[in-house]
C-alpha cells in the first residue's frame, strides 16, 4: 500500500527520507548538519531534520530508534517513540539520547531515526458503571505468564 506523503524542504541541505530497503516499514531520518554533531554521555539533543511533511489525515509518523544506531551507538530517541501528527507542519525534530557513558559523535548527514507512517483509532468516550467481563479480567503487568 503506498500514499502521497507531501513534503518541504526548510533547508537546502536536507534529505528527503529514504527506505533500507524494498519492505522496510520505516523510512530513514537524517540529520541535516554538515558538520559532526557530539551528544555528551547521558545527554538529550534535539537533532534537526530539515524538513516538515503534510502527513495524510487518520494517520500519524511515529519515530522510532535505527537499531543499528541504538546498538552500535547507544542512541535512541529519548522519548522512546515520537509521534507527529497530521496537522504539524513544523520541522520533524529527533530527541536523541546518549544512553551510555562516553561521548557519541552524529556524522554530518547520518540517518538518526526512522519514522514509520500508521493509522489510528480516534476515540469517543463513554464514561460507564461497569465494563465487559473477560477471562484476564484486571491482572496486568505479567499477570498473563503466570498459573
Amino acid at each position: 500500500m503506498e500514499s502521497i506523503v507531501k513534503i518541504k524542504k526548510l533547508d537546502e541541505r536536507a534529505i528527503i527520507p529514504t527506505y533500507g530497503s524494498d519492505y522496510a516499514a520505516g523510512v530513514d531520518l537524517y540529520s541535516v548538519s554538515d558538520s559532526e554533531l557530539t551528544i555528551k554521555a547521558h545527554e538529550t539533543v534535539l537533532v534537526k531534520t530539515g524538513l516538515a511533511m503534510e502527513i495524510p489525515e487518520g494517520y500519524g509518523g511515529f519515530i522510532f530508534a535505527r537499531s543499528g544506531l541504538a546498538t552500535k551507538k547507544g542512541l535512541a530517541p529519548a522519548n522512546k517513540v515520537g509521534v507527529v501528527d497530521a496537522d504539524y507542519r513544523g520541522e520533524i525534530m529527533v530527541a536523541l539520547h546518549n544512553h551510555t557513558n562516553d561521548d557519541k559523535t552524529i556524522e554530518a548527514h547520518e540517518r538518526i531515526a526512522q519514522m514509520v507512517f500508521l493509522p489510528f483509532l480516534k476515540a469517543n468516550f463513554e464514561e460507564v458503571e461497569t465494563l465487559s467481563e473477560t477471562v484476564r479480567g484486571e491482572g496486568g503487568f505479567g499477570s498473563t505468564g503466570q498459573k
